[in-house]
């Protein structure tokens, strides 16, 4: 008998509590209603236009009543009243349901007219990879996925097959495993504009002989047809708009070696090199703080080993002249380079062309320091792509921060990898309807003298303050097991909140523990100050307090500051990978003064 009842105790432990409205959910139905048990559409529609920031559009409000109605549990029962009440609980379903009240508009809104160097792209990184840089496999699942998230930028390493007569996709002098070209081809035709309308651009590493580089051309028309956007680059002094160029697809590389010789350019072999040091962001560790990334970079560079960078190489194989087809260099639209030795020349703007230039992260964290109002007017008429140090194997990320504030568009990530810098990426682009391109700040796109170009070091005041308050969490039961985070008893869940963005706005904070609830009421409120609102992300990760000093992942998501909506909000949450969990929010409310 007696073990019996511990038996029965032990399964009482994990039963999850009924969430209850918070009291400010409680506070503002009864503001809304006028002390009435039930609400009215019109008063709903009063209190998503007031406290909801706008949100009280009339077809809203009532949908909002018939959807929520809809959520309670006792639902069979609806069908016998001819007008059900709206109820505290009904209200409290409507604010804690993601479909129903998200934290961002699903919608474009921003202008789209503008040339491409305007916008930040969402870029992949070697996008054929399944796994690691030196032996995973090449496949063109990854490019799919990736396309499938909105990312607008796919990169494909080209090298000759084993008999030299067709073009292989693999990562150059690792053990990866190979893929077609032509498979790659028409898995982005198949699924290139599946989440957005606005362009494809595939950057080409080209490690290929001209009768290859031939047939890369014949693929490319062959298979992309009228979707394919290659005019005149010599008379190209500006970008078009993303709005122009919808769903059309653009090839971005360095011209053969050979039309650059024949234009008097010298080629030379790029004598870029990495340290050798230990991955410094390993999966799931924070994200690299960034003053001291573009602070102490030149230290640690000149402190380490030097290594051979052929695994990071961003440029063209080819050793001697040869003559390559006209065809495949007319279909190079945004023309690639590397900077050779000097920088100011590398980053000089030419009012009669546009470009796009390759650098490492390691080689902007070099730069930053001395060329950073150079970088940032460099971007208002070119593009610049930051790409991942050689070092990362494991396809690792670094801090996109560096990137973004000097206004570099393509800031290159391994997408089929993890952790805290990838949610970054990943919430940045959550940003204008997820279509994979977000209008760079003004401020980064002001001409003017070296004083008046953007710095992010700078002492800046305060421009906007946020205040965060996290009400509760719920959903965690119905995705995980019982026994996922603890063996014996419900989960200690405690909220963590902060910024990424400038240095001076970058902070964390978090929530206490609360002990064993699936259902966590934190009810903590937490502000912010912001100097560069436009370049913020408001981080958001629930762990799971484990005495032994290891704390479990419980989930997380990031949203860019300038357009979360304000008031209640129903914040959904992501597993690592960035997979958003079926049930698992947080109720939250977000307020600017």
């Amino acid at each position: 008998m007696g073990s019996y009842t511990c038996c029965l105790c032990f399964t009482r432990r994990f039963r999850s509590s009924e969430a209850q409205p918070p009291a400010d959910v409680r506070a503002a139905f009864a503001t809304y209603a006028e002390g009435a048990a039930h609400m009215t559409a019109d008063q709903l529609r009063s209190f998503m236009s007031e406290a909801q920031g706008g949100d009280g559009a009339d077809a809203d409000a009532e949908r909002v009543m018939e959807q929520a109605l809809l959520l309670r549990q006792r639902q069979p029962l609806l069908g016998k009243l001819a007008k059900p009440a709206f109820t505290v609980d009904d209200f409290y379903n409507y604010l804690f349901s993601e479909e129903l009240n998200p934290p961002l508009g699903s919608q474009v809104h921003q202008d789209m007219t503008a040339p491409l160097s305007h916008y930040y792209i969402y870029t992949g990184h070697n996008s054929y990879l399944t796994g690691n840089q030196l032996s995973s496999d090449c496949s063109d699942v990854p490019i799919i996925k990736a396309l499938q998230d909105g990312v607008r930028v796919i990169e494909l390493d080209m090298w000759p097959n084993a008999t030299k007569d067709d073009i292989d996709i693999l990562h150059g002098r690792t053990l990866t495993s190979p893929v077609e070209l032509i498979k790659c081809l028409r898995s982005i035709k198949e699924h290139a504009f599946s989440a957005s309308p606005y362009p494809v651009i595939i950057t080409l590493e080209d490690h290929l002989t001209p009768d290859l580089q031939a047939k890369v051309a014949e693929m490319v028309v062959e298979t992309f047809g009228d979707m394919l956007y290659y005019p005149d680059t010599e008379s190209l002094k500006e970008f078009p708009s993303p709005e122009a160029l919808k769903e059309r697809i653009i090839i971005s590389t360095k011209p053969p070696k050979e039309y650059l010789e024949a234009k008097n350019v010298e080629e030379n072999d790029d004598g870029t090199q990495e340290e050798k040091e230990s991955d410094e962001e390993a999966w799931g560790k924070e994200v690299p703080d960034l003053q001291t990334e573009l602070e102490y970079a030149k230290v640690l560079i000149n402190d380490h080993e030097d290594v051979d960078d052929g695994v990071d190489s961003d440029d063209d194989d080819q050793k001697k002249p040869q003559s390559s087809p006209l065809e495949y260099k007319s279909l190079i639209t945004i023309q690639a380079g590397k900077p050779k030795s000097d920088m100011s020349e590398a980053l000089r703007v030419d009012p009669n062309k546009v470009k796009r230039l390759s650098l490492s992260e390691k080689e902007l964290v070099k730069a930053a320091p001395s060329h950073g109002s150079d970088l940032v007017r460099f971007t208002q008429k070119n593009l610049l792509r930051i790409y991942p140090k050689g070092t990362r194997v494991n396809s690792s990320n670094y801090n996109p921060f560096i990137g973004w504030i000097h206004g570099a568009q393509m800031v290159a990530f391994n997408m089929q990898g993890y952790g805290r810098s990838l949610w970054l990426m990943h919430g940045f682009y959550k940003g204008n309807g997820g279509c994979g391109y977000v209008k760079k700040p003004d401020f980064l796109l002001e001409h003017g003298s070296d004083n008046d170009v953007f710095d992010p070091k700078a002492d800046l005041p305060v421009k906007k303050t946020l205040k965060v308050k996290v009400y509760m969490g719920d959903g965690w039961h119905a995705d995980f097991k019982q026994t996922h985070f603890d063996s014996y008893s419900p989960p200690d869940f405690y909220t963590r909140v902060g910024i990424a963005g400038v240095p001076a706005d970058t902070t964390m904070k978090k929530t206490k523990a609360v002990e064993d609830n699936w259902t966590p009421v934190w009810d903590e409120e937490f502000i912010f100050p912001l100097t560069v609102p436009e370049l913020a992300l408001l981080r958001i990760e629930v762990h799971e307090h484990d005495k032994s000093g290891k704390d479990d992942f419980a989930g997380q998501i990031c949203l860019p500051i300038s357009e979360l909506r304000r008031g209640f909000r129903a914040v959904p949450l992501f597993d690592r990978k960035g997979m958003k969990f079926k049930s698992v929010r947080v109720l939250m409310r977000f307020e600017f003064v």
